[in-house]
């Protein structure tokens, strides 16, 4: 098994976290950024769109982090990571997209002004709206986890993984953020995952 992609790049990091969670053992490959290799053609030939991660598995080539997180859930994965009954995963499942479509927009506006570009780059006024947005999409997984453990639900599975990479962005930044215990207790209990440690708390630069 092969898990190509840059270390600080949060999708990437979905899927390094997903396999130390299952005790898999695979091939890190750095790609992208100052990495370079993805506009090679045998890296086109994997993932035409030139994005990490990807992940090779027998045979099998994907692309698109979320997809990559539920194929390893399913193909290696048991419960409660991974639960075989169809509700429960559809009740983890849901956290995945809702990070990817309710969460990384805002986030994205914020991090990248604040983290990647200098002071003289910054768009002050998306990463102000960032900020706020970000705030108030997260007060809702706040409420969630005021009667939950996990977003994945009473135990720590497959659908805590995409809020738990941008987490470790949002709580890492030098940032005005407001009180949300509950996400702050949640977040706390994923540091202290030796496989949250290895995948995820790595340089955010």
């Amino acid at each position: 098994m092969k898990i190509w992609g840059r270390e600080n790049s949060a999708n990437v990091r979905k899927a390094l976290w997903c396999a130390e969670e299952l005790g898999l053992d695979y091939e890190h490959v750095p790609a992208g950024g100052a990495f370079g290799v993805v506009n090679t053609p045998e890296y086109r030939a994997m993932n035409p769109n030139g994005l990490v991660p990807v992940l090779e598995d027998d045979g099998l080539v994907l692309w698109e982090s979320n997809v990559i997180v539920r194929y390893l859930a399913r193909a290696y994965g048991t419960a409660p990571f991974a639960p075989a009954d169809a509700k429960a995963w559809a009740a983890a499942e849901k956290w995945m997209d809702w990070t990817s479509l309710s969460f990384a927009g805002p986030f994205r506006d914020l991090f990248w002004n604040k983290v990647r570009l200098g002071p003289g780059e910054r768009d002050e006024a998306a990463m102000e709206r960032g900020r706020v947005q970000c705030g108030k999409v997260l007060a809702l997984a706040d409420e969630v986890l005021s009667r939950q453990d996990w977003m994945s639900g009473a135990d720590f599975g497959f659908g805590d993984i995409p809020l738990g990479v941008i987490a470790y962005g949002w709580f890492g930044m030098e940032i005005e953020r407001p009180p949300l215990p509950h996400l702050e207790g949640w977040y706390r209990r994923l540091t202290e995952r030796p496989a949250y440690r290895k995948g995820v708390m790595t340089p955010l630069t």
